[in-house]
């Protein structure tokens, strides 16, 4: 099973992509997260500019995600809303309408921030946009706080129970996933069973 981790933020050291990093050592048997680092490389969507063939780097995102049998979507939070490249990402991916890469794709959203609420309204808007796109969105949440001291030396989350709800929302976005490759495909070989994390 392939999640495609998409972080909203390409800071060096960004919050969002050790939670990524942090997700993935929490995955069941048999899926592996890649990590998608093409998000500053996009260029501003604009109706115009959205013909055959689209630029290369939004050809990859698009196809990245259309292989992907499920995404993991880590948001900071910037002035109480999303990142303005994380939505110009999901604006190119949700084209075209209503046939886009999206469509029915299961995702979940998590977030970190170094505030004390860790990013809760940026997934509330992060959840709303990618319901309207056609996604397969999971309820669940996760906002880590004071992001700066929330992860252990190791890589994992510090606090047992944010750890804990990791584990339960990756292991419900797998599942999700699996049925939905069981749906739209009866005869999905089996996979290497080793857990994994790869930037693509």
């Amino acid at each position: 099973m392939r999640i495609l981790g998409i972080s909203g933020s390409f800071r060096r050291d960004s919050h969002n992509t050790r939670l990524l990093r942090a997700a993935a050592l929490t995955l069941p048997p048999g899926a592996e997260l890649e990590l998608f680092d093409g998000l500053g490389a996009l260029p501003l969507y604009c109706e115009d500019g959205d013909t055959h063939p689209v630029p290369e780097t939004v050809e990859r995102l698009r196809g990245q995600i259309a292989a992907a049998d499920a995404l993991l979507i880590a948001t900071p939070e910037y002035n109480a809303s999303i990142p303005g490249v994380l939505k110009n990402a999901i604006d190119w991916a949700s084209r075209p309408f209503p046939d886009n890469a999206l469509r029915g794709k299961p995702v979940a959203v998590i977030g970190a921030s170094t505030g004390l609420f860790g990013a809760v309204w940026a997934q509330s808007e992060l959840r709303k946009v990618l319901n309207h796109t056609g996604a397969d969105v999971l309820e669940a949440e996760l906002p880590v706080g004071l992001a700066s001291q929330a992860f252990t030396p190791t890589g994992e989350l510090a606090d047992p129970e944010l750890q804990r709800r990791l584990v339960e929302l990756t292991g419900a976005l797998a599942r999700e996933a699996a049925g939905n490759v069981t749906r739209t495909d009866d005869r999905v070989e089996p996979r290497d069973r080793t857990p994994a994390l790869r930037a693509v």
